[in-house]
């Protein structure tokens, strides 16, 4: 039998569920999870790998109105990723109405070469009529060469998902190993689960004005010790950061410390730090060195 492969991109409106469904396709974590729009900031490949195929999907920043460099740069690196690829997935939230975003996703994507499928997210949210009702409207809207249903939260028709995207895919080498998940650097996924809880556990005025980089990452015998520093850019932030007695701190390392674990396979020392450099999502240095550049 022909070994297939190919690249297939997930895009979609912030909050759509893109990064739980690529989760759920590969029964890892590789990509950060939160209720808060832009979670995702970087493309993020997830490796599938059976018997006769491997998928690597490329998860990408929610498409929205920028209002900084940092926002311009999170599009961009959405456009990017569907120049070369073998499918498009378009997700769409099955529980909000289609909107103005998901007529502006849909023709930046319909032009493109690849076969482009809407991936109906959040079944479980709504009734089966719905569904229907739904999937009729976009029928309307736009002659998809598949839509699929699915429910990224518990898996429901994930299995018929990743039937449809091998329907399309080429015949193609192996890119990764068999074992492999993701093809982002360690220290990338790691800064990402720090980044993660800090999404879940901080108030609005301080996420998305944060960013983390690993600073040292040494191994010893029995465990990784890891340095990171959190960026934010105010100084108001940096006290919500910490928290009174450094309880916010601690609360933030020992929800990542359980994930980076789990991620390496060993026990970690994990030491956070927190600094302010101001208005660094308009500084093109500083996006740079975050890792929000291509170039």
């Amino acid at each position: 039998m022909e070994f297939k492969s190919g690249f297939a991109t997930i895009v979609g409106r912030p909050n759509a569920g893109k990064s739980t469904l690529l989760n759920q396709l590969l029964e890892h974590k590789i990509a950060i999870v939160t209720p808060k729009a832009q979670t995702t900031r970087n493309k993020i490949e997830g490796i599938y790998t059976d018997e006769q195929s491997q998928i690597i999907f490329i998860d990408t920043p929610g498409i929205h109105k920028p209002k900084n460099k940092l926002g311009q740069e999170l599009n961009r690196v959405a456009f990017s990723s569907l120049r070369d690829n073998e499918v498009t997935l378009l997700i769409v939230d099955a529980t909000e109405e289609i909107g103005a975003g998901d007529m502006y996703l849909l023709e930046q994507v319909k032009n493109y070469k690849s076969p482009l499928i809407l991936v109906i997210n959040k079944i479980d949210l709504i009734s089966k009529n719905e569904l229907i009702g739904i999937t009729l409207k976009w029928n309307k809207i736009h002659n998809f060469d598949s839509i699929v249903p699915v429910s990224s939260l518990n898996g429901e028709n994930v299995d018929e998902l990743l039937n449809v995207i091998k329907s399309y895919l080429p015949s193609g080498p192996m890119y990764y190993p068999k074992e492999a998940i993701t093809s982002s650097p360690e220290r990338f996924v790691i800064c990402e689960l720090i980044r993660e809880k800090i999404l879940l556990l901080t108030e609005e005025e301080v996420p998305h004005s944060v960013a983390v980089m690993i600073e040292s990452m040494k191994k010893k015998k029995t465990f990784y010790h890891i340095h990171a520093t959190i960026v934010v850019d105010k100084e108001s932030q940096k006290g919500i950061m910490i928290g009174k007695g450094g309880s916010m701190m601690k609360q933030i390392g020992t929800l990542a410390r359980k994930d980076i674990e789990e991620l390496l396979g060993i026990k970690v020392m994990l030491e956070l730090f927190v600094k302010v450099e101001k208005n660094w999502r308009n500084n093109s240095r500083y996006l740079k060195e975050f890792g929000y550049k291509d170039n």
